[in-house]
């Protein structure tokens, strides 16, 4: 019998362009976190225990006011700047934490089974957890990850724009190549996307997008120690108060050496964020309509 999956939770952000906290921020009926809806789909899925990666300052709130309610055993890591391998220090100036990739590292020490990375502030839908869940399952060995995608038009904010990686996925499913991005929005012609601010393409609004949703074996942990040191040293010279180790470049790195294999997997539900304030009504409005449809109960941690 494999080792039960871990739901790896990536809670650290500063959350700068929402303007404070925002895994925190009631959006549910009963004043629920979307992490709350995360959980839940995660435990209904068969996840049976989660790993936070957070702040140190912030672990208070996250156990005062998540871990009180939520019926799934939470762990913590902290995402510290000073969580650098030795030899490393951190640059003067540098406030910014080191990136996804990073923060899964961090965690390492909690990891000891296939886990499944999210963002703590998006909503994924309970079919996300059930594809990443059920490949976490059945993994066919080191180089086996995966991916839960979302097509393009079920990602788009209404007030502003946004970074997603467009997948070029082979007709095997499997990953080919991921394009990042920056600068998407919404348009009555569908997605459209802009590298300058002043001419815009247009993007085919099924393309299947990454929403930072990976299914790994624990080995990930070594391949991202490995692979940081490298980082670093680029980091610290070219841009040492802003860049960042992010998950998706680390995992297009391992499969152009041919290392890995990313399966993905499309989810037909929509995506729910809060990049900006402004989305804050929007995702409150769809939760408490899922709520009212039956999908979730009332209050959701009643059970």
């Amino acid at each position: 019998m494999p080792a039960k999956p871990i739901l790896l939770i990536m809670a650290a952000g500063m959350g700068s362009r929402y303007g404070g906290l925002k895994q925190m921020d009631p959006v549910g009926p009963d004043g629920e976190f979307i992490l709350d809806y995360s959980l839940f789909d995660a435990r209904r899925a068969g996840f049976e225990r989660a790993v936070l990666v957070i702040k140190q300052e912030n672990e208070a709130d996250f156990r005062d006011l998540l871990g009180a309610r939520v019926k799934l055993p939470l762990s913590y890591a902290y995402q510290e700047l000073r969580a650098l391998p030795v030899g490393y220090a951190v640059p003067a100036g540098r406030k910014k934490p080191w990136g996804t990739g990073h923060a899964v590292l961090c965690a390492g020490p909690l990891i000891d089974a296939p886990f499944c990375v999210i963002n703590a502030d998006d909503y994924y839908g309970a079919t996300a957890f059930k594809l990443a869940y059920n490949h976490l399952m059945n993994l066919r060995g080191d180089g086996d990850f995966s991916m839960v995608g979302y097509h393009l038009r079920n990602t788009l904010s209404d007030t502003g724009f946004v970074a997603r990686g467009v997948c070029d996925v082979g007709p095997e499913g499997l990953l080919a190549d991921i394009n990042e991005r920056t600068h998407i929005i919404p348009s009555v012609d569908g997605p459209l996307m802009s590298e300058d601010l002043h001419t815009y393409t247009r993007l085919n609004a099924d393309a299947i997008v990454s929403m930072n949703m990976w299914g790994f074996p624990p080995s990930m942990v070594d391949r991202l120690r490995e692979a940081f040191p490298a980082f670093l040293d680029r980091a610290l010279s070219e841009n040492p108060e802003k860049a960042e180790f992010f998950l998706p470049f680390a995992v297009d790195a391992l499969l152009k050496a041919g290392r890995v294999n990313v399966t993905v997997s499309a989810t037909p539900d929509r995506w729910y964020g809060v990049t900006y304030r402004e989305d804050r009504p929007m995702v409150v409005e769809a939760l408490k309509r899922m709520t009212e449809a039956g999908l979730y109960p009332r209050p959701l941690w009643k059970e």
